[in-house]
């Protein structure tokens, strides 16, 4: 099944809420571990699936490298204390200090004791190899090897010995083997050499990892710990926890906005370069969202709050990439599947390396050495590492610049995709449309009423309306003063129009599709002057709905709207951007009428246009263009194009930090609504894609180079050991070189 078939038949999650509000969400946990060396894809399979057996647990995610547990429970069933209990089960050490947000605390600290380990290791192999070389005490020469086997191959034996309670291997146990086989024939020196390499590597695995991390734990500082909220006019210093919906409080110039809420007084302007990744500070005024973590620049802002300190934008963001950076990719998936029989085929060639020269009567020791250091530079150490050390860097370079990948899987799709689908309004619009005209039919109307009076009536309907028309014409109504009327039986056709009873009169507002669907049965006065109105509108590039009147069972024709939108001033250098990049195939979904929707397209350099559309239209269209070229994105605000964004091999929504819906359905969400940010995420995954190639590259030719060399001439197993630990350290920082991209 294909993945966009798959998806299909999952409706989004905000449609599943709806269906079942009585349904509680599942909770999630992210668990910290001790990472020791690598337990293996054996030891992760054993976790989850003792997790999985434990009652209310829906989903597990267990991943070693990266030191995380991911756990989807039922709340009512089990509880996290419950959770890190029947991890530690399984001999597994929790941080139980560590913050699902990311603290990483206790991991740095046994990053530092990896490094004395580290340490330790380099002084026993120095003093054994010194000892030697100028003849001094024999035991001090042992005690240096010594010193560096027990401290180089800590880890690794732990994970070892792990891995094998589950009857399984893994690249710890070949780096252990190959050091006691060196020491067995008498190369003390190598083996505390690959011992320390090996446990050198690892540490500087771990950093990369947690470099990537920490660029996210970044975020979680961003958020003040406190509010000055207005208690009975003055103000008090509350903790942002205790604040509640509603409050307001106060921010200054250069003050951090410590949660999500509205400005209720005050003008000033807001720096969420950290949140969204807008370059600009946008400024406020009453009525503006803004959002905690953000900083004020200027003006004294009053701000009612709308979401508590759990609940919002950057507490969100920093779950949800915590979430990403726990998820597989699926060329890591497909490693980790790997790992077990390539470990074993490797054993079998080392077996095989001793037992066919030595039947062939070749000499113990030389045969020995030769297979050991086989071993050595077959072991996959580059190949494991190379993936998750790339895409956890792109997924925590997206989250420095408001960008959310929900997964690591989402970063190889974007590199992709070679077709983008984009609506209309809101996104490569502005999204603020203003009604321009309201026209009043005069000719044949039976006490025809003003212009005041349609808009009035209109607005009066359109209020109930969350459309982007509806909110232009309330607005416009509300420029003009106008009295606000009271609507009853409010009705609504999705993508068609609206109805409504105002002064005891039935007011019809829609498209040409309303008034042929809806409408058909009966007849309407003055319609075809009414259509010919509506393409006269819609020739001079505006957007035009009719206002039907039914009074007394006759229906007339009263009135025409007209809207405008205009084009974001850098849409075409975004579609200029995507071409760049090789998507082959732009296209712009949108409900508006065929004329305007080609106008705008013809503007910004789109390829073809599907205009009229109802939201379950743009759905099958998506499915067409999958069908046609495979990887989709689609590009839209998150809320009336969710079921698209859930079709399209990828799901991208504009301005999600306020938007829940986006949050739920897309597979990227950029939290601020810059059309830049697109490219971005298309760049990021190609970008992402050529360093795996790359790292895939150094690992497996590492590999190869020094298996044949050895099979064909014989190196040294010092030399084999650089090469191969040298290849792990290099793809690791290979990968961190994403933290820094830009675009």
């Amino acid at each position: 099944m294909s993945r966009s078939n798959q998806r299909r038949t999952d409706p989004p999650a905000s449609d599943r809420d709806v269906a079942d509000p009585d349904s509680p969400a599942p909770a999630t946990c992210t668990v910290r571990i001790a990472r020791r060396g690598g337990r293996g894809e054996a030891g992760a399979r054993a976790l989850e699936r003792h997790l999985r057996e434990t009652s209310g647990v829906h989903d597990v995610d267990v991943s070693f490298r990266t030191g995380t547990v991911r756990i989807t429970y039922d709340e009512q069933v089990t509880s996290e204390r419950d959770l890190r209990a029947a991890v530690r089960d399984r001999n597994v050490s929790v941080d139980d200090d560590a913050e699902p947000t990311g603290d990483e605390g206790t991991s740095r600290s046994e990053l530092r004791r990896e490094g004395a380990f580290v340490a330790l290791t380099f002084a026993g192999m120095v003093t054994g190899l010194a000892t030697g070389w100028l003849g001094g005490p024999s035991l001090l020469m042992w005690a240096g090897y010594g010193v560096a086997y027990v401290f180089g191959g800590w880890y690794g034996l732990v994970g070892a010995i792990e891995t094998l309670r589950h009857r399984a291997v893994d690249i710890d146990l070949l780096m252990i083997v190959a050091a006691l086989g060196a020491l067995t024939i008498g190369a003390p020196f190598e083996g505390a050499m690959l011992l320390f390499l090996f446990s050198l590597s690892n540490t500087l695995q771990h950093y990369a990892i947690g470099r990537s991390r920490r660029a996210i734990k970044s975020l979680v500082e961003m958020r003040p710990e406190q509010a000055q909220v207005l208690r009975d006019g003055e103000e008090v210093t509350v903790p942002i926890d205790d604040v509640a919906v509603g409050d307001v409080f106060v921010v200054r110039p250069g003050d951090r906005i410590p949660l999500d809420g509205v400005v209720a007084d005050g003008e000033g302007t807001v720096d969420q370069a950290s949140l969204t990744g807008e370059s600009v500070p946008v400024p406020k005024a009453p009525g503006d969202e803004v959002f905690g973590g953000t900083i004020n620049e200027s003006g004294s802002l009053e701000i009612e709050v709308t979401r508590q300190a759990h609940e919002s934008a950057i507490s969100r963001l920093i779950t949800m990439v915590e979430r990403a950076q726990s998820e597989k990719a699926p060329t890591q998936r497909l490693i980790d599947r790997l790992e077990q029989p390539y470990v074993l085929g490797v054993f079998a060639l080392t077996v095989a390396a001793i037992a066919v020269p030595m039947a062939l009567g070749g000499e113990f020791a030389g045969t020995f050495y030769r297979a050991m250091t086989l071993m050595v530079a077959a072991s996959p150490c580059a190949v494991v590492i190379s993936t998750p050390a790339a895409v956890l860097s792109a997924i925590a370079s997206g989250g420095r610049q408001g960008v959310l990948f929900k997964g690591g899987e989402h970063v190889e799709t974007a590199a992709r995709i070679d077709a983008v689908a984009f609506d209309k309004t809101g996104t490569l619009t502005r999204g603020d449309t203003t009604l321009t005209d309201v026209v009043v039919r005069e000719d044949g109307v039976t006490d025809p009423p003003t212009a005041d009076e349609v808009l009035s009536a209109a607005a009066a309907v359109q209020a109930r309306s969350e459309h982007h028309l509806a909110r232009a014409t309330v607005a416009a109504a509300e420029d003009r003063s106008l009295d606000a009327l009271d609507a009853r039986r409010f009705q609504s056709v999705a993508g068609k129009g609206v109805s409504a009873e105002v002064d005891g009169e039935t007011i019809h507002i829609g498209n040409r599709s309303y008034l042929e669907t809806v409408l058909a049965d009966v007849r309407i006065d003055g319609l075809e002057a009414g259509f010919d109105r509506l393409r006269e509108m819609e020739a001079a590039g505006k957007t035009a709905v009719l206002v039907v009147r039914e009074r007394d069972g006759e229906r007339t024709v009263v009135g025409w709207l007209a809207f405008t939108d205009t084009v974001r001033p850098d849409a075409a250098e975004m579609i200029a951007d995507l071409r760049s990049l090789g998507v082959e195939h732009i296209v712009m979904l949108t409900g508006d009428n065929e004329r305007v929707a080609q106008r705008i397209a013809d503007e910004v350099g789109i390829d073809e246009v599907q205009a009229a559309l109802l939201p379950e239209e743009k759905v099958e269209t998506i499915e067409a263009l999958v069908e046609r070229h495979e990887n989709v994105a689609m590009v839209g605000d998150g809320v009336n194009d969710a079921p698209a964004l859930a079709t399209a091999t990828l799901g991208i929504a504009m301005g999600g930090a306020g938007t829940d819906v986006a949050l739920d359905t897309a597979d990227v969400v950029l939290m601020g609504d810059e059309l830049d940010k697109i490219p971005y995420v298309l760049g990021l995954g190609r970008k992402t894609r050529r360093t795996l190639t790359v790292n895939l590259a150094i690992a497996f030719g590492a590999i190869g180079v020094m298996v044949g060399a050895i099979l064909l001439q014989g190196i040294p197993l010092p030399l084999a050991v650089i090469g191969h630990e040298g290849s792990t350290v290099l793809v690791s920082l290979n990968g961190l070189r994403l933290l820094g991209f830009r675009g």
